[in-house]
């Protein structure tokens, strides 16, 4: 009933208020692919999203399937509001995705260890913040020795599959 009603007031807000409403609106997740990508579905339609200047790792690396199991539990099947969704450079549909409480989902991946935040300029300091003490305190994937980046764990992969 109470997160009925949040929702109804953020849906409210959003119908509301012309400029919030293209900043940000409501959404519900309907399927998580791995712990930085998934597909909502707004307005009669689905868009596969990926989270705004964080890495997750891939499902067959360390942690990978942990990622995607703790995105899942944050948000699978649940409204949530989507902020600022735009293309990135890569042509994928990049957000800010916050849950209810308005935690952004991406500051708690990293927090626990479970994403990388991307290289070179991040919209948000805190993540990189948040990186630092997760680190220091060696949660999750900082745990290992050498943890590798999904970007670099990519890159190897495709280096031996040319090879052969």
């Amino acid at each position: 009933m109470k997160r009925r009603l949040s929702t109804c007031l953020v849906l409210a807000l959003v119908m509301a208020v012309p400029s919030f409403a293209q900043a940000e609106f409501v959404a519900r997740v309907l399927t998580v692919h791995e712990g930085d990508r998934l597909t909502i579905h707004h307005q009669g339609r689905k868009d596969m999203v990926y989270l705004r200047d964080v890495d997750c790792p891939e499902l067959k690396q360390p942690y990978g399937k942990q990622a995607k199991h703790a995105t899942a539990a944050y948000i699978a099947n649940r409204e949530v509001v989507v902020r600022d969704l735009k293309q990135d450079r890569q042509g994928r549909l990049v957000a800010d995705i916050l849950l209810e409480d308005g935690r952004n989902i991406a500051h708690e991946l990293v927090k626990e260890g479970l994403a990388w935040v991307q290289t070179g300029p991040v919209r948000d300091q805190a993540l990189k913040d948040l990186e630092e003490l997760a680190k220091a305190s060696k949660t999750g994937l900082w745990s290992e020795p050498n943890p590798t980046p999904p970007w670099r764990w990519k890159a190897t992969k495709s280096a031996r599959h040319t090879q052969r």
